[in-house]
Order: structure tokens, then sequence, then C-alpha cells
């Protein structure tokens, strides 16, 4: 059980990426969380900072994704943003004369988020140091998720587990639940109809009589995810890719000293818990996973590691 965590409370990010994966849109996918704060790491160490960022966990306190259904529509529409006009000239057209560009559909979303990294590395009396330069990259040097930090508080050291859960209240924790979809795997379901079983909301009816009058009952609810017939926040998030290609060279690649391959998203289950329902830091933190053999590049938690294999995204 790790003892050095730091705690970032409560980033607000604008415009972040909500487009997760091909065909989800949402929750920015765990790879955006863990590659930013690898970002931040490099950038500390760029600055003499030794520090090494081993694992994260993300709590979210507000989500506002950017879609707009009217009265009447079957489905959300992505709200998109007007972009500046750009000048034209056209013939016979007074000059001056401007356009609105091209539109590209993006899915975005605005959200408040609260850290908890992981860290070693790094000798006790230079912590209050790496934490101010932690802070100053944080609000003007790095994006999260693709978005703009309007805000952050302070960071802070947190050693206690039972401490860092109350602070992190309330919000909602994103942990893993690929073991649902291992078990639908294991009945006989494929991999996207395991995960649609999940995240689709079943409607059932009832009828009785009462006073002579006949009375329908309707009942909405999704498959239960736990033992006892719980049900929890189940959602689809993308954790990581698979590669489809051999390793090799790119054409004016951006590191000419890494190898390149083209991949595809790994989408599976995850929960939004609250954060006192968590037992240890484990239970928060996701870690990177790297299997060549297999060609998977993977943010995991630690009590799913050992079980990995492609086919449960």
């Amino acid at each position: 059980m790790s003892e050095n965590l730091i705690l970032l409370p409560h980033i607000k990010v604008q415009n972040a990426n909500a487009l997760s994966s091909p065909f989800t849109i949402g929750f920015p996918a765990m790879t955006a969380w863990l590659g930013a704060v690898h970002a931040l790491q490099r950038k500390l160490n760029m600055q003499d900072s030794p520090v090494e960022f081993s694992a994260i966990g993300v709590v979210v306190h507000h989500f506002d994704l950017q879609t707009y259904k009217g009265p009447g529509d079957f489905v959300h529409s992505i709200i998109g943003t007007g972009n500046p006009l750009e000048p034209k000239s056209e013939k016979d057209k007074p000059k001056g004369n401007a356009v609105r560009p091209s539109f590209i559909e993006e899915a975005r979303c605005h959200l408040e988020v609260s850290l908890v990294i992981e860290y070693n590395c790094i000798e006790a009396q230079d912590e209050s140091q790496m934490l101010e330069r932690l802070h100053q990259l944080l609000l003007g040097n790095i994006k999260l998720a693709g978005g703009d930090i309007l805000s952050c508080g302070t960071p802070e050291i947190v050693r206690d587990f039972d401490m860092a859960k109350r602070k992190l209240m309330p919000g909602y924790a994103l942990v893993e639940r690929r073991d649902l979809m291992q078990e639908a795997m294991e009945q006989g379901q494929d991999a996207m109809d395991a995960m649609l079983d999940y995240l689709a909301i079943h409607h059932t009816s009832s009828k009785d009589e009462k006073g002579g009058e006949e009375r329908v009952h309707w009942l909405s609810q999704r498959k239960a995810t736990g033992p006892n017939g719980e049900r929890g926040w189940i959602v689809p998030i993308a954790t990581g890719f698979h590669g489809i290609s051999d390793l090799g060279n790119a054409l004016n690649q951006r590191d000419p000293d890494t190898p390149h391959r083209f991949a595809e998203s790994l989408v599976t289950l995850g929960e939004f818990k609250m954060p006192y329902r968590l037992a240890s830091p484990e239970d928060l933190l996701w870690r990177y996973l790297v299997e060549p053999e297999n060609n998977l590049y993977l943010c995991v938690q630690q009590t799913h590691e050992s079980e990995t294999t492609l086919s449960d995204y």
C-alpha cells in the first residue's frame, strides 16, 4: 500500500476531449489522464526534480458534456464551437469578404476533477519545492485531456488514505470493472454484447387491479453488477490500445528514435464509486501495463493486472 500520494484538488478543465474512443462519447479516456501526469513528470525532470509518478487516481466532482437534446428529439446533438470568420477573396465581391471556416464536429466536455498521484524517487526535503513547481505547471504549462485548465487547488502530500478520501468527497472515483466483461464472456457472449448488456436500460411492465381498474406499472433498470443484486454506475471507458501493425518507422514521425505502429482503441467497463467505498489506494490507482507479446498498451488497476487478455476488451 502506497504512502506517497500527491493530491491535486479540484482542477477545473474546459473543452476536454469527450470522444474517448471511436464509438464512445463521455468521460475522457484513462490514457489521457495517465498521459498528462507522465507529461508533468517529464517537465519536472527537466527542472532537475528526479520524481517519478507511477500511478494515478481520478475523482470527478462535476461533469458537463456539451450536447443538446431539444423537445421531441430522440438523440442528443453535439454543441459545436463558433470559430472566427476567415477572410476570403471571391470574384465580383468586395475585398474583405469573410466566410465561416469548415466545421469539424468534435465532442467536448467541461469538468472538475481531483487527481491522486503515487510518487517516488524524491527526498522528503525536496517535496515542497516539487509541489510548488507542479502547481505552476498546472496553471500555465499543460493541458488535461486536451482541455484548458481554468483553476486548480494547492497540491499537497497525503500520507493517510482515509484523510485523502475525505478530501475527495463529494465526488466519484473511476474504477475498473473488467471483471463484469470477463464473467459475461465466460457465459458465451462476445465483447460487444457483454458491454451493451450492462449499459442497456431494460424496461419491464406489470399489471394489477385496484378498485376494479387495471393499472400498468413500468420499471426501468440496468443489469445487476453486484453479488446481491446491487446496481452500480457502469460506463464504457477507453483504457489503452492494441497494436495492429508491426513496429517500424513512419514518414515525418515526431520522435525519430521511437518505433511507431498503427493501433486501435480498447474499451472496457468502468464504474463510478464514491471514494468512501474504497478500501485502499490500489482500489483507486491506475497504472501502465505493456504486454509486447500481445501488442497491448494498457491502463489497468492492480487488482486486474494479472488477468489481462485481449478478449477482455
